[in-house]
């Protein structure tokens, strides 16, 4: 059992860390005061193929990081309570 609690904790550190650095990575989606009074449009090119870029992919990434990052947590909470 304590085999399976260090290779737990080693992936979880590695998703930790890669987490942290997807987030960091990204840029702000958020266009502020300007887009609500302008309004945004979602007919343009880039927004029906923004999975497709490189921003995308980075938020794809860090989303399956996250559930990853809370299954672990969840495993590692049980591990340590039995």
């Amino acid at each position: 059992m304590e085999i399976v609690k260090n290779i737990i904790i080693g992936i979880y550190l590695v998703i930790c860390v890669a987490l942290i650095f997807l987030i960091t990575k990204q840029s702000k989606e958020d266009s502020g005061a300007s887009g609500t009074v302008m309004g945004a449009s979602a007919s343009n090119f880039y927004e029906k193929n923004k999975g497709k870029t490189k921003e995308g992919k980075m938020k794809k990434a860090t989303i399956i990081l996250a559930i990853a990052f809370a299954v672990l947590n969840i495993a590692l909470g049980i591990i340590y309570v039995v």
